[in-house]
C-alpha cells in the first residue's frame, strides 16, 4: 500500500510517519502532485497558522489537487480546518471540501485548548473499535461547528466537531499520532479503509 503524507512545510510530519511505521506500514513524504495522485491513502497534516499554510498549498498547486483526490484522504488538525470553506484564522479561504466555516473559541474557555479531551457521537468507520468518551490529544484555538459532516463530537465550553467526514475525505481536529492506543486504532482504521 502506498501511503503519502503531504509535505508542504506546515506539519509535524515525522511523528505521523513514526506512528504509521509503528503500525507496520511505510509512508512517503511528498509534495509532488503526480506522486500524490497515485497514492492508496493520503494524509494531509497541518500545524501552524492557516493563511501561511494555505499560501504554501497554493504555491505548490496542492490547493487544486487535494479536493480532486478520489482515494481516502485524512486531514489532521490544521489540515482538517483547511479542508473547510474558510477559517477565521487569518481570514483564510479553505479548500471547500467540508461545507462549514472554522471559527475561534470564545473567551469563556482557555485558548488554545491543549491536552486530552473526549470524543463521542461517532459517525464514521474510522472510529470502529473505539469506545465512546475515549481520550484524544488536541492543540487548537479554532474549531469546526457541528454540521452535517460531523463524525465525532468533543465538548470544550461548547460541543464542536472533533472529526469530519464527507465521501473519501476524513478530518480529525485531534492528533491521532499523539493520542496513544486510541489514535493508533483510528490511524489503523483509516489505513484499512
Amino acid at each position: 500500500m502506498k501511503i503519502i503524507i503531504i509535505n508542504y512545510g506546515a506539519g509535524n510530519i515525522q511523528s505521523i510517519k513514526f506512528a504509521i511505521e509503528r503500525l507496520g506500514y511505510t509512508a512517503v513524504l511528498s509534495d509532488n502532485v503526480e506522486e500524490i495522485q497515485t497514492a492508496d491513502k493520503v494524509i494531509f497534516p497541518g500545524v501552524g497558522e492557516a493563511s501561511s499554510a494555505m499560501k504554501k498549498l497554493k504555491e505548490s498547486g496542492l490547493d487544486t489537487l487535494i479536493p480532486q483526490l478520489k482515494q481516502p484522504v485524512l486531514g489532521i488538525c490544521l489540515g482538517m480546518q483547511l479542508m473547510c470553506n474558510s477559517t477565521e484564522e487569518g481570514n483564510t479561504e479553505g479548500l471547500g471540501i467540508f461545507n462549514v466555516d472554522v471559527v475561534k473559541f470564545n473567551t469563556s474557555v482557555k485558548v488554545p485548548q491543549i491536552g486530552w479531551n473526549q470524543i463521542r457521537d461517532f459517525k464514521s468507520e474510522i472510529f470502529n473499535n473505539i469506545k465512546v468518551d475515549s481520550y484524544i490529544y488536541l492543540v487548537h484555538s479554532f474549531y469546526a461547528p457541528i454540521c452535517e459532516y460531523t463524525a465525532s463530537v468533543t465538548d470544550y465550553g461548547i460541543n464542536y466537531s472533533s472529526a469530519l467526514q464527507k465521501n473519501n475525505f476524513y478530518g480529525t481536529q485531534f492528533h491521532p499520532e499523539k493520542s496513544s492506543d486510541v489514535g493508533e486504532q483510528i490511524l489503523e482504521n483509516f489505513l484499512k479503509l
